[in-house]
């Protein structure tokens, strides 16, 4: 069975290409009824506390909780590890394994010299004292957020670490990211989503301590909470609804390509961007007709085709240098190069915006949210060109330091 999709056909090569692209792009923008609503759930929160947190996690979560129980206690940690299907334990161990060999790398080190005057001048990393991590759940719990946020945290040697995640109605969380965090050896967890959760972090309770740093990914709602709290908390970075742009060439394939186009607009909140960059019109037409073909095979698909009718764009360019100019402008979270080996060099080198380069046809981003090592925590909506991705000095700022000895004769 085939779909019929809708999708907007950019030339880059025409007059009004980049109009069209910026306007596309600013489709991201939070609107104006985004940003009232978290506005007055922050303000709620800030002066009401915890009888506003349990009431906004009531309303959207529909979990009734009181205010001395949206902490998990430490035996339901401990108690979904044991409950976790062996293999599930195996494979989280795996990719915790690369997430810390992989951010061990990135780990600031301090450093001392001289300047010119004869003073000792250097830099010294501390970890942040207490960080909140914000990992989304929901319809599909992302315990791939956990390993990426809470092993950094540790990493870096943070003394305190609360974590905040929403449950289903019930109150309960997924087996899964509890798991997670009892592996990690994360103690403090509460059962609270969405502003509520950013605003809880940003300004504490009589139950909650504040952070003095959030980090995490979300939705457009609590990824405006972040950016709305910055200045009264540090924040990583906007890490919002998610983006994939490919870059194909005719040696693409199609089938991987498409499969990796509805593996990010699957995540279905309806602001996700999907970009497909191709160098000829029958690479566009043959990944195209692959999305047509596997859409209907998704278990969320009626989703996925709302985020693909709003949100895909296809790009014809005729080289891969008018490429590099488009990956540069939406500096996309994730980008894949699916291209000829002899390319892939001086697109890497030129392409500077991109949250994260998966290169090759085997390549997809899947592997990097989920078991390679780098981090899923990117930014978006175009502001991968002034933030990085989530990374183990993030948790580390430095310090200066100088000293000036007077010489005694």
């Amino acid at each position: 069975m085939l779909v019929s999709l809708f999708v907007r056909l950019l030339n880059y090569s025409s007059k009004s290409s980049r109009a069209e692209l910026a306007a596309f792009c600013q489709e991201s923008v939070v609107p104006v009824e985004i940003t009232s609503s978290v506005a007055a759930i922050l303000e709620d929160v800030r002066v009401r506390g915890d009888a506003a947190v349990v009431d906004y996690v009531a309303k959207f979560d529909g979990a009734k909780l009181k205010p001395g129980n949206c902490r998990v206690r430490s035996m339901s940690l401990s108690a979904a590890a044991k409950r976790l299907p062996i293999s599930q334990m195996r494979a989280m161990k795996a990719a915790l394994a690369n997430v810390r060999a992989f951010n061990k790398q990135s780990l600031p080190k301090n450093w001392t010299g001289r300047n010119a005057h004869g003073a000792e001048v250097g830099e010294r990393h501390h970890p942040i004292r207490r960080v909140g991590l914000y990992v989304p759940g929901g319809e599909v719990p992302l315990v791939s957020t956990v390993l990426m946020t809470a092993a950094l945290a540790k990493i870096a040697g943070c003394p305190e670490i609360a974590v905040f995640t929403p449950s289903d109605s019930t109150g309960k969380v997924a087996d899964g990211l509890l798991a997670a965090l009892h592996l990690i050896g994360i103690t403090e967890v509460y059962r609270i989503g969405g502003v509520q959760a950013i605003g809880a972090m940003a300004y504490g309770s009589k139950t909650i301590a504040p952070v003095d740093k959030v980090f995490g990914p979300g939705n457009a709602y609590t990824c405006e909470a972040k950016r709305q709290v910055f200045g009264t908390v540090g924040v990583d970075s906007l890490p919002g609804p998610s983006e994939v742009m490919i870059i194909a060439d005719d040696t693409a394939r199609a089938d991987f390509a498409a499969a990796d186009l509805l593996a990010q607009a699957e995540h279905g909140s309806g602001r996700e961007k999907v970009y497909l960059v191709g160098t000829s019109q029958t690479i566009i037409d043959g990944i195209t007709a692959e999305v047509e073909r596997q859409l209907p095979t998704l278990g969320r698909n009626e989703k996925t085709q709302r985020v693909l009718d709003a949100g895909f764009l296809a790009i014809r360019v005729k080289t891969l240098a008018q490429a590099v100019e488009v990956a540069n402008y939406v500096a996309p979270e994730h980008l894949e190069l699916m291209v000829d080996s002899k390319s892939v060099k001086a697109l890497v080198r030129d392409i500077t915006t991109a949250g994260a380069i998966m290169i090759g046809n085997e390549t997809p981003t899947a592997l990097g949210d989920f078991t390679a090592g780098p981090s899923h925590v990117l930014p978006t909506g175009r502001a991968g060109r002034f933030f990085q991705w989530t990374a183990g000095c993030g948790f580390s700022p430095s310090h200066e330091h100088y000293s000036i000895r007077r010489k005694i004769h």
